[in-house]
């Protein structure tokens, strides 16, 4: 009975909100490394359906590339571009440390604050994340804070980008974010690869590095210098993706900048295109498997993508890697392979568990297989995470009432 009122007592006092927040992340982060001792593995597991052929270029089918689709018309002409000058350096926004996972929140408030807004990181993560536990935020989601909450400005993203295309920006004057793989210290969550957003605020070609702000001051924090090379090897992880906000009246300059890559369609086929294209020069690439994965994805070719996540899977991926990127469960679900979704999902919420995506499309692979009791189980976890979670809200009501 002692035993148990110290256990009661310790627990309402981990309750009060001072002590949970100094300690939350503590726990979790001494969770995870035991996780990492029961369950150990740095890699994200093979698919039972993945065929080990696949690690062979020479086996995976042929691309036939799609038609480049004509880039609509602006009504607007577009501006001359203006030549790129070899250094830029935008006046930086306040910095502000992040909290706890929340990288994401705060690198699109500085973002904003550049703009003028007048909130910060937790304005954003009670929308997006309100739950401190939950470790990712997507850039469809830091978009659509924008788009919702920040209306007065337009916020969009582009993939396969270039480091002269984060360039072109920055000398626009336009703030860019970019998203990055980089290696955890050891004793922070049982270290290794993890995923990161950066705010680029300038460059620099004689030194061959941007200026970055990092709301992690462990990693670089306000005005981190990093190189060219660096960002690259980072950057690709997460098929060069980029976001950019900037008032509506600026489109015809975002047109100008992104050329042909302002149609959606266009940029992706040159991702895909690239993905491929890093695939035949290194089959050994899993980063480039699983981006030619994700961009055939965007187009529907489910078959392709599949065949290409397997190969990535089966090369090796950080374990952490489906906790940011979910195009697998998209394109297995869409092959019938569910026993593949739900094992990929559940090897994810192993060790990270409060993965509201996973638990979606664990969902749905349970309710497609008939479970409708673990489906809603699922649902109910992602909400529970996330009440904001407008995906896992259609598919709750989905099962509960279809059409």
């Amino acid at each position: 009975m002692g035993a148990a009122a110290t256990a009661l007592a310790g627990w309402l006092i981990y309750q009060l909100p001072p002590v949970k927040y100094r300690l939350e992340w503590r726990l979790d982060a001494a969770s995870g490394i035991v996780l990492g001792w029961l369950h150990p593995g740095d890699t994200v597991p093979t698919p039972a359906g993945a065929v080990a052929q696949a690690m062979q270029a020479t086996l995976f089918p042929t691309m036939t590339p799609l038609p480049t689709p004509t880039p609509a018309q602006s009504s607007t002409p577009a501006p001359t571009a203006t030549p790129i000058p070899g250094a830029v350096s935008l006046a930086p926004p306040a910095w502000e440390k992040q909290d706890w996972n929340n990288c994401g929140p705060a690198t699109l408030s500085l973002a904003l604050r550049y703009f003028g807004w007048n909130g910060d990181q937790f304005d954003i993560s009670d929308l997006l994340k309100p739950d401190r536990g939950d470790k990712n935020v997507n850039v469809d989601e830091l978009a659509y804070f924008v788009r919702t909450r920040a209306g007065w400005l337009s916020a969009d993203y582009r993939v396969g980008g270039s480091i002269d295309m984060l360039k072109r920006f920055l000398a626009a004057g336009i703030p860019v974010i970019i998203e990055e793989g980089f290696i955890l210290a050891e004793g922070d969550g049982g270290g290794g690869w993890a995923g990161h957003y950066l705010l680029l605020t300038g460059y620099d070609d004689a030194q061959s590095a941007f200026i970055a702000q990092d709301t992690n001051p462990a990693t670089g924090g306000a005005d981190r210098i990093v190189r060219y090379d660096a960002l690259e090897d980072g950057w690709r992880a997460f098929n060069r993706v980029f976001l950019y906000l900037y008032p509506p009246e600026e489109q015809a300059t975002i047109d100008a900048l992104l050329g042909e890559e302002a149609d959606p369609d266009v940029n992706r086929q040159r991702a895909l295109d690239h993905a491929q294209a890093e695939v035949d020069r290194n089959p050994s690439d899993a980063y480039a498997w699983f981006n030619l994965g994700s961009n055939l994805v965007y187009f529907e070719r489910y078959g392709q993508a599949s065949a290409a996540y397997d190969t990535a899977l089966t090369l090796g991926l950080p374990w952490r890697f489906t906790r940011y990127q979910f195009g697998p469960y998209i394109a297995y679900f869409n092959q019938g392979r569910l026993q593949d979704v739900i094992d990929l999902a559940t090897a994810t919420l192993y060790r990270t568990y409060k993965s509201e995506e996973a638990m979606l499309w664990r969902g749905w692979a349970y309710y497609r297989e008939g479970n409708l009791s673990a489906a809603r189980e699922d649902f109910l976890s992602a909400l529970n995470v996330n009440p904001n979670y407008l995906d896992a809200q259609y598919a709750l009501q989905y099962i509960t009432s279809p059409p």
